[in-house]
């Protein structure tokens, strides 16, 4: 098992983890699977959220640091937020083109509709009220929380990632402006502490295939309970939905992304598409950009041989501000809710989606269903009525762990591309 490479071992734990909800679901042991399985899956969850924030700020101090030159780390940080803003925009515009030309809204019952409305409404409220907070705070709002009034409770909560990269990146730039003989100890602590936290990204990674089977399996029950006629019944009723969200997810993943790679780098698509698999597989299992981050990481830098300081400073900041697979689902869910309440959405309002979608991803916290939250903003700026997010809620959690893999593969999309524009790959080893 341990000779296998990553993603075989990851894989072989997913199809146990069907194998287990499956039997679960025919033999009604949804109580023990909650009790006994689901709790080796949350353990996992937990140990990528107990080393994204260390990972976060010792890499990219290091690899601020290392870059040497500040005009370089400018240069860097201009392309990389004019990559991550284009992919966002392009992404947005493909859901758009997918629900206006499927028209998922006009296949969903009335009866469907109003059943869900009322046995989710709780949740929908829930998920207003903290839109609600975003919208009552200003414009500007997501600007002041980047900076931090204290690092260190920032750094106590996984939410603020944001803040951890924004003292990060300014620690760093003070490291390259202090005298070398005055920031070496500093910088020879932090770059030793990067290592050592790779180092415990690889002991979790030992652990994701039995992680990867408990939140499977748990994740079937939790659906179904032990009625799979009821799971069938729900995802049958929304399915158009969930393929048009699934086909633009698709489109980004299997035509865009590999056609930015073979025109803007100098990889095979082949060897990208291979090298970033692990960090696909782990997003669509955490559902979370933030805790696949380690793996993601470990992809860019072993496996696609792109250098530290692009790798780390490139994919902490996309798995905070760039989510090209929550636009997609906030896209596709803005005009479905619209299409199946009656209202016709003009143009104006399709490009007031594109606008308020891509400034309400870049705030979206890298964490499950957090583009709900966000959506709610969307329709709030088209003037559809919120209480219509019940209408998805119910299977937002796999189409939420289908567009993490888009929002992980676009991160290192953009990461390729930056490194080679900056000379930014490893050499490969010379043969003894």
């Amino acid at each position: 098992m341990k000779k296998l490479p990553l993603h075989t071992r990851i894989l072989i734990g997913m199809g146990i983890g069907l194998i287990i909800g499956s039997l679960g679901i025919a033999f009604k042991l949804s109580g023990f699977i909650t009790d006994w399985i689901k709790p080796f899956g949350t353990i996992f969850i937990n140990l990528l959220k107990l080393i994204a924030i260390p990972l976060i700020l010792a890499s990219l101090i290091s690899g601020v640091s290392n870059l040497r030159d500040i005009s370089k780390l400018s240069r860097i940080g201009g392309k990389t937020l004019a990559l991550y803003l284009i992919t966002t925009v392009l992404a947005i515009t493909i859901g758009l083109v997918f629900v206006n030309t499927i028209k998922p809204g006009n296949f969903l019952s009335k009866e469907k509709q109003l059943e869900l409305s009322q046995r989710y409404a709780s949740d929908a409220n829930l998920r207003v009220t903290d839109a609600q907070k975003l919208t009552e705070s200003g414009p500007l709002q997501v600007v002041v929380d980047i900076v931090p009034e204290n690092i260190f409770g920032a750094a106590a909560v996984n939410r603020n990632m944001l803040q951890v990269i924004f003292f990060a990146v300014m620690f760093g730039i003070a490291l390259l402006m202090t005298p070398e003989q005055k920031s070496l100890p500093v910088k020879s602590f932090f770059d030793g502490l990067n290592e050592i936290i790779l180092k415990l990204v690889d002991m979790v990674m030992r652990y994701a295939p039995i992680g990867v089977m408990a939140l499977l399996a748990a994740l079937m029950t939790d659906v179904a309970g032990d009625d799979p006629r009821q799971a069938l019944e729900l995802f049958g009723a929304l399915g158009v939905y969930s393929v048009t969200v699934l086909l633009s997810l698709a489109a980004m993943v299997l035509i865009v992304y590999p056609l930015a790679i073979r025109l803007f780098t100098s990889l095979p698509v082949k060897t990208f598409l291979k090298g970033v698999l692990p960090a696909q597989i782990m997003g669509f299992t955490t559902s979370s950009s933030a805790a696949t981050l380690p793996v993601t990481m470990e992809c860019a830098e072993k496996n696609l041989r792109i250098k530290d300081e692009i790798s780390s400073f490139v994919l902490p900041l996309g798995a905070t501000i760039n989510m090209d697979g929550t636009s997609i689902h906030q896209a596709v869910s803005a005009v479905f809710i619209a299409q199946a309440f009656g209202q016709d959405l003009s143009l104006a309002d399709q490009l007031m989606i594109i606008l308020t979608a891509t400034l309400s991803s870049i705030g979206a916290a890298a964490v499950p269903s957090a583009g709900l939250i966000t959506l709610v903003i969307v329709l709030g700026a088209i003037g559809v009525s919120p209480e219509g997010l019940a209408l998805i809620i119910a299977i937002d959690r796999p189409l939420d762990m289908c567009r993490t893999i888009v929002n992980v593969t676009g991160d290192t999309v953009v990461a390729s591309i930056v490194a080679t524009s900056e000379n930014g790959f490893e050499k490969p080893a010379e043969p003894n």
